[in-house]
């Protein structure tokens, strides 16, 4: 619901404590129900915050470390556990309205029924319908381009991932332009905090350039490839950083279909980064390949 690991924290210890201070009336129904009726009101209110308070440059979910055995996927959901918490799938959300996105959530990730989610949203089952309607509708772009998250594609997203990890290091724009789709797009969210694009930049030529420019290191820099929000991610310190740069950055890419990288993700904001730690130190960036 807010693509911050730390609002959802803040999210699930405000519930409890209304748990306990103040619960509900009745005590001879389940309180599942009134939990999640109090989180989802909770999450939506971190949202509209966030919205209105703007940000600048691209907005990107808080990275957070999480394999593949974390969530298995549910026999009849839309959406996995773990595709729900990836890059793709939350800046997707961000087309939707508070109210789609738990709409959209508790049905095609959580498998609600419209009677239950009404239930939580304290909504007719009539307006449940017609905003997961116009969710999934938002969300045509996303399922159109989507590729199923399995051991295989984990295996090629990380063979990929090293490539480009050698590609910018080795400052061969050729190289980078070979490894993505023509009309790939690159996301930097540094929040203001440090020297990023403050839009997204499409196309293969125009990120290539980019990604070398920003690329050049120093013998200080170590980087460690983890499981990011359920894919191969690359984790990287600079010791010595140059000024306005970031002294740490979490990368991560959605690869197509046929292996070429559609998307890449750069997270440079200071306060998105507090979960992740830092590299073992090896290998170094400069031979990841």
């Amino acid at each position: 619901m807010t693509g911050s690991a730390a609002d959802a924290d803040d999210v699930v210890q405000e519930t409890f404590v209304r748990a306990l201070a103040h619960p509900p009336v009745q005590t001879d129904i389940p309180l599942m129900p009134w939990l999640v009726q109090v989180a989802l009101n909770a999450s939506r209110d971190v949202l509209r915050r966030r919205r209105r308070r703007g940000y600048v440059g691209p907005w990107l979910p808080q990275p957070i470390e999480l394999e593949s055995s974390d969530a298995a996927p549910g026999a009849d959901v839309r959406y996995d556990l773990l595709e729900s918490a990836s890059f793709a799938f939350l800046l997707a959300l961000e087309a939707l309205t508070a109210r789609q996105r738990a709409v959209l959530l508790l049905r095609d990730v959580f498998d609600y029924s419209v009677r239950e989610v009404a239930a939580a949203l304290d909504v007719s089952e009539g307006a449940v319908k017609t905003t997961h309607h116009r969710a999934r509708q938002s969300m045509k772009s996303y399922d159109r381009d989507r590729v199923p998250r399995t051991a295989e594609r984990a295996a090629r997203t990380e063979v990929a991932l090293f490539e480009l990890m050698s590609a910018i290091v080795g400052g061969d724009v050729a190289r980078i332009e070979a490894l993505l789709t023509a009309d790939a797009r690159l996301y930097t969210d540094a929040g203001g905090e440090y020297l990023a694009a403050l839009k997204p930049i499409r196309g293969a030529g125009k990120i290539a350039r980019g990604l070398v420019a920003l690329g050049r290191t120093g013998p200080g820099v170590s980087a460690d490839v983890r499981s990011i929000n359920g894919m191969p991610g690359v984790v990287v310190h600079d010791r010595a950083p140059r000024p306005r740069y970031a002294p740490r950055l979490v990368l991560g890419i959605e690869a197509a279909a046929d292996g070429h990288i559609a998307a890449i993700y750069v997270v440079l904001a200071s306060h998105k980064l507090a979960a992740i730690g830092l590299p073992n130190g090896s290998p170094a960036l400069r031979s990841v390949d």
